[in-house]
């Protein structure tokens, strides 16, 4: 079995791919808002399927329906399991933010960014901890080369994506085929070097902006491909105005490349 684990073993002058990640400390962050319904299998799923080999970091925004609660709940017996409590609904975009910089701190090597809702398989986790040994980040991808891996999504959610990630490639110039995609892996060493304080951007904004900021650094970015499968309970948190504000952020961020202010 691959990544971080707690057992000791003697260092040998070459090691193998598993030795180096055992070695690597990983956290999975997933934010919520009235997940209540999912949150508690997939955390079960994730701990399941890799025990004792990575941390897992709830950030709460004040559920209605009791999310965090269910949270504090598992902590009793789950101690890899944390939990951050905010005060409201703050979007996406600032819990990944607060994710990574509690990565920061506490020393992780590997973040993971996940959603809650069940539409990112937690065994792909394994593939993405495997491709970030010559990566900077890895990125699961709905629509590499001409496949697109999406069950149940309405046909005008599918178009609408598709077309953001073209549009995005176009207008940006990123080698990234998911561009919007939200499962991914980073390594903290890279976060560290990106000015967090000045990523303000929600929805699928922030992904692209986060894809961007990396590769103009200069960072090694891969794709592996998945299935996403829309959710099957709860509601979308998608929003127009997280769409519209895709359709300009990549003029935004073109601009502030050009003028050379990333």
């Amino acid at each position: 079995m691959l990544f971080f684990c707690n057992v000791a073993r003697p260092i040998t002058i070459q090691m193998t791919q598993a030795e180096r990640n055992k070695r690597k400390r990983c956290l999975v962050i997933v934010p919520t808002y009235n997940e209540a319904e999912n949150v508690g299998k997939l955390l079960e799923e994730i701990f399941r399927l890799y025990p004792g080999m990575l941390d897992v970091l709830i950030i709460d925004d004040s559920s209605p329906d009791g999310t965090a609660g269910i949270v504090r709940e598992l902590q009793k017996r789950l101690d890899r399991l944390f939990l951050i409590e905010r005060p409201g609904k703050m979007g996406l975009g600032t819990a990944y933010i607060e994710g990574f910089y509690h990565a920061i701190r506490e020393g992780y090597d590997l973040v993971i960014e996940m959603d809650a809702d069940y539409s990112h398989d937690p065994g792909v986790i394994a593939r993405m901890l495997e491709k970030i040994e010559g990566a900077d980040l890895v990125i699961g991808s709905r629509y590499m080369g001409n496949t697109v891996n999406v069950v149940n999504w309405p046909l005008g959610r599918l178009v609408l994506s598709k077309a953001a990630s073209v549009y995005t490639r176009i207008i940006t110039g990123m080698p990234v085929s998911d561009p919007t995609g939200g499962y991914k892996c980073f390594r903290v060493s890279a976060l560290q070097t990106l000015d967090l304080d000045r990523i303000h951007s929600q929805g699928y904004s922030f992904q692209i902006e986060m894809n961007f900021r990396m590769w103009k650094k200069g960072y090694v970015i891969e794709e592996i491909p998945i299935v996403f499968v829309d959710r099957t309970v709860g509601k979308s948190k998608m929003t127009r105005k997280n769409v519209f504000e895709a359709v300009w952020v990549v003029w935004w961020l073109k601009i502030l490349s050009m003028a050379r202010r990333l």
